[in-house]
Formats: structure tokens, sequence, C-alpha cells
């Protein structure tokens, strides 16, 4: 059975219009535009966290670490609200535009798992 194709136009924020398109019933897979961002903010973190592992196996003052350690988790969680905004802001609204309530249950469980 031939999957039907779906194709959904946006517009960005710089009025530029670009379609996204998907088979009906498989998992969305978009470039978005934030990507970039993303994984500027994820390299960063990473390096930022090799920054507090050594500064562990030092045996840095305790404080100094929490203090770093919680840099690398806010930084996490802004890379997690970028993807959050751009998710919602995209694949949901394909979701809604496309009847598909999989996508809306999908949300809910994954911004459970990341507000905890």
């Amino acid at each position: 059975m031939e999957k039907k194709k779906q194709v959904h136009t946006h517009v960005n924020a710089e009025g530029k219009e670009y379609a996204r398109s998907h088979g009906e019933g498989l998992e969305r897979k978009h470039n978005h535009e934030s990507t970039k961002a993303v994984l500027n903010r994820l390299s960063r973190a990473s390096g930022h966290l090799e920054s507090v592992k050594r500064m562990v196996e030092e045996g840095k003052d305790c404080s100094e670490v929490l203090i770093q350690l919680s840099a690398v988790i806010a930084a996490l969680n802004n890379a997690g609200k970028i993807i959050l905004q751009d998710h919602i802001g995209h694949c949901i609204v394909d979701a809604i535009e496309s009847g598909d309530a999989t996508a809306i249950e999908n949300l809910n469980k994954a911004i459970d798992r990341f507000i905890k």
C-alpha cells in the first residue's frame, strides 16, 4: 500500500515561505531553523560539563562544582526550551493540520519528562 504524502506550507520569521512534507503515519523528521542554535548550545554545555568533570577529578571546592554544574543544567534546559518552541511552532502545527492526535500525546509525554 502506498503512503499518502502531506505537504504543509509555513512562513518563517523573515517572511520566507517553505513547504514540509511527510508520509501519512511516518515519524516527522524536519530540519528546523533553530537546529544550529541548539547544536551550538549543546556543544557548549558538553564542553562545560567536561570542565566540571575535571574540577571533580582535581578535588575543587564542592560549592564551585555545584555552581558550575547548575550552569550546565541551565544550558541544557535552554536548549530544551528552544527545541520545545520549535516543535510546537512547526511539528505540532503540522500535526493539528493533519489531524494527528498522537503527536499531541507524544508532546505531553515529552513535557512531563522534560519538566521533572
